[in-house]
């Protein structure tokens, strides 16, 4: 069957302690209000293959569940793009929730600006008392030119000005970069790096994202800090960044 929408293909890894937010993300999901001619589908993929997700989504045909064994959360999200039919590719974390209007201001910014291959925006911690809090450092809303992520990111002790986790992504360009990296951690942090140093990107100021902060998630957690690890997932990205830059100087 022809189909009728564009669509914006919302990814979704899973892992056992984040199963219970799923809830929350698909009302922040299903609350989006698209513009005339797109529609969204919701890649919910479990990292493993423990049926994590029997009983827990909604019937809703828009919603596409899968399965894989475990490799981490860019394992999982690369396996859901496989099955990703939309022109662009928005990242959703389970335990996350995007804000009204979020979706809509994603595709006006790519559709309206051909030559950007990413959007970020404003996020507000969403902490366990249910109130928020920014970031104070901010670029001010607008295009943010090629390589500029990846120069604050390393001037500021491998801290983005911009979440990954609010990616929204042509996916060809998707596709091109090899989807997510393979990483215990920071795959989110590779794949806005890379995607960076090839196309710009833009910002919007408007709140984006929330983003939960809790004592299961995975970035909380002793392991996701460890100096040894955590030195060579940033050493990879950075070289990976640089060798992009590099072929793409060459041309």
């Amino acid at each position: 069957m022809e189909r009728l929408s564009r669509l914006v293909s919302v990814i979704t890894p899973v892992h056992g302690p984040s199963v219970g937010y799923l809830a929350d993300a698909y009302g922040s999901l299903a609350g989006q209000k698209m513009p005339d001619g797109w529609d969204w589908q919701w890649l919910v993929q479990e990292d493993g293959q423990d049926g994590l997700l029997l009983d827990q989504l909604p019937d809703d045909p828009r919603i596409l569940p899968g399965s894989g064994r475990p490799g981490g959360p860019g394992v999982a999200r690369t396996l859901a793009l496989a099955r990703a039919e939309g022109d662009l590719v928005k990242v959703l974390d389970a335990d996350d929730q995007l804000t009204l209007g979020a979706l809509a201001r994603d595709i006006a910014v790519l559709t309206e600006n051909p030559h950007l291959g990413w959007t970020t925006s404003r996020v507000l911690d969403l902490l366990p008392d249910g109130t928020t809090q920014g970031f104070d450092q901010d670029p001010p809303d607008g295009p943010i030119s090629r390589g500029a992520v990846l120069a604050f990111w390393k001037a500021n002790g491998h801290r983005a000005q911009v979440h990954p986790a609010t990616l929204c992504l042509r996916r060809d360009l998707l596709l091109a970069l090899g989807g997510w990296m393979a990483l215990p951690a920071s795959e989110d942090t590779g794949l806005l790096i890379a995607a960076s140093v090839i196309t710009e990107g833009y910002f919007t100021a408007e709140t984006g994202l929330l983003y939960r902060k809790w004592p299961g998630q995975a970035t909380s957690q002793p392991a996701h800090r460890e100096p040894a690890e955590h030195s060579a997932r940033m050493r990879i990205i950075e070289a990976r960044a640089y060798a992009l830059r590099a072929l793409l100087s060459a041309r």
